[in-house]
């Protein structure tokens, strides 16, 4: 495996700049997500790691190495793409071993390879079968071998799981996140969806409109956002406006603790739902809509200040309607400041 470093990456099509001044490291070992809407450059940047592109300016190196102008057949590099291209007219074992007939590799180690990661992914016993025969979730499978087979220096993976119905998206994020936590592979992974993001990957990098926004563990992402984006981007969250004075968090219809923040600064506090908590407190609020989710309702208030809040109510408890005035209160450690 091989640690990936973009020094200063741009990449320009005439008029338009896909990405634009990108420096980012993917660890040796790690699987780094990269997430963010459509159009903000994310299949761009994998593309460039891979030789299909090659940056207007900047560099890529992998472990040191300068491969910016080495073509992508000779970077050792495992693709795992949203349509799986897998070949019809072969075997699902064939499929898995092609990469390794095209370095030479002898019939008997392609085959064994092939039928150690198909065992190693569950479905030794679709070996023979076309992958037409397939279900999604299996081609996905047979992608991911064919990808691991050639020992890739670095996995890029570009939306792999685009197409399969949530259950069986939702499984396969926690046991191919499993495997490639323990094969050690680095592995940069593009994908649209944060949550899949979050289960499969050691850090995310979001980036938009080209740039990279921040660079964390979900934990950190999700929890202490650098940037509104970011906060807007990563999960639900609710924004609200705040001077911190004196140690004190001045929502204009109440105050919290500041927790060591400077002493006057004006920003935007984020609160996630999960941090309100309803039904105490000494704010007031009306209830303007609900939403009834299974294990919560998440329902939309309105604070004295006129200001929107996203809360959840307990399913099982909650008899709060539309129109009702409930009692809110935030949790102190969940506020984070964007000054």
């Amino acid at each position: 495996m091989a640690e990936v470093t973009l020094d200063s990456i741009t990449k320009r099509y005439r008029e338009e700049t896909a990405v634009e001044g990108i420096d980012l490291t993917v660890r040796d070992g790690e699987v780094l997500g990269v997430i963010g809407p459509s159009g903000c450059g994310k299949t761009t940047l994998l593309r460039t790691i891979a030789g299909f592109e090659t940056p207007t300016e900047g560099r890529v190196r992998f472990d040191g190495e300068d491969v910016t102008h080495v073509p992508p057949e000779n970077r050792n590099v495992g693709l795992v793409f949203q349509s799986y291209s897998l070949f019809d007219n072969m075997s699902v074992r064939r499929n898995v071993a092609f990469g390794l007939k095209m370095q030479g590799v002898g019939r008997s180690k392609r085959r064994a390879r092939a039928d150690e990661l198909l065992a190693l992914l569950g479905i030794e016993d679709q070996a023979e079968k076309s992958p037409q025969q397939l279900s999604g979730g299996q081609q996905q499978r047979v992608g991911l071998a064919r990808a691991l087979a050639i020992e890739p220096r670095i996995l890029l993976l570009d939306e792999p799981m685009t197409g399969l119905d949530a259950k069986l998206k939702r499984r396969l994020e926690t046991e191919i996140g499993s495997l490639l936590d323990e094969l050690g592979v680095t592995g940069l992974y593009v994908t649209h969806d944060q949550e899949e993001a979050m289960v499969m990957c050691d850090r995310l990098a979001v980036l938009d409109d080209g740039q990279i926004q921040q660079v964390g563990t979900p934990a950190e992402i999700y929890e202490r956002p650098e940037t509104g984006f970011v906060a807007d981007f990563v999960g639900t969250s609710n924004s609200l406006s705040a001077t911190v004075r004196n140690g004190e968090i001045d929502l204009g219809f109440t105050t919290y603790d500041g927790n060591g923040l400077p002493e006057t600064t004006d920003g935007t506090v984020i609160v996630r739902p999960e941090d309100v908590s309803v039904g105490d407190g000494d704010v007031e609020a009306v209830v303007r809509d609900r939403f009834y989710l299974g294990e919560r309702v998440r329902a939309r208030v309105e604070l004295p200040d006129g200001t929107g809040l996203t809360v959840d109510l307990d399913p099982s408890t909650d008899g709060a309607a539309v129109g009702d005035t409930v009692q809110v209160a935030f949790e102190t450690e969940g506020l984070h400041v964007i000054t």
